[in-house]
């Protein structure tokens, strides 16, 4: 019998599949210099890199173009069929939603998660993945949408919490570090970007897979 968790994660794959399939083929992905100028300042030539969500795979293209060892992995099918079609030289795997990411572990050096946390039932499961893939020390580099305080009087929570939408999670800056540092991640720092000061559109995250603590270093 299947979890509670593998049902909503189908849902949620289904869902995505759903809105990959209605989208013009080759639609700009949103944001992209903002998200993209923050991808390719993170990650070096030679860097194996996971594009987690990679749609269409435009960030993959990117990370390719600054060589870079892109693996895209998506949930939805359509995503990976239109990623295929598009940069057919390039590696894109389909995920089976709920199950382990379709890697070894430690095989990436970075691992690109743009916009895909806030639309996960199953937070642990998929950071223990990514946890999984990284290498020691390896980067964690994480963009999804604000819900800061001020954002939230200013707009009213209809604005971004809409319970018919496809998102499930909602982070600020200070609940994006908590999960993080949470599920084994150190060096975390989170900042806004887009829109005014007080009304940031996107969270830019960076942070490092924590070393294992052997036991004499934890004399």
């Amino acid at each position: 019998m299947r979890s509670m968790s593998e049902d909503a994660a189908r849902v949620a794959a289904a869902l995505q599949d759903e809105i990959w399939s209605a989208l013009p083929a080759g639609a700009p992905p949103f944001a992209w210099n903002r998200r993209s100028g923050f991808l390719l300042a993170q990650v070096a030539p030679g860097d194996a890199v996971l594009d987690l969500g990679c749609g269409e795979g435009a960030f993959s293209a990117a990370l390719a173009e600054a060589g870079a060892r892109p693996v895209g992995v998506d949930v939805a099918e359509a995503a990976i069929r239109g990623a295929r079609e598009r940069h057919p030289d390039l590696d894109f795997r389909p995920a089976a939603p709920g199950e382990p990411l379709p890697l070894e572990d430690g095989a990436v050096d970075a691992v690109w998660a743009s916009e895909v946390l806030a639309f996960v039932p199953d937070t642990a499961r998929v950071l223990s993945e990514v946890r999984r893939v990284l290498r020691p020390e390896g980067r964690l580099l994480v963009t999804t949408p604000s819900h800061g305080r001020v954002r939230a009087l200013v707009r009213g929570l209809d604005a971004d919490l809409d319970p018919l939408g496809p998102a499930l999670r909602f982070y600020t800056r200070g609940s994006l570090r908590a999960t993080l540092e949470a599920f084994g991640f150190d060096q975390v720092s989170v900042r806004g970007a887009g829109g005014a000061p007080l009304l940031r559109e996107t969270l830019l995250a960076r942070a490092r897979r924590a070393p294992l603590l052997t036991p004499a270093a934890r004399r």
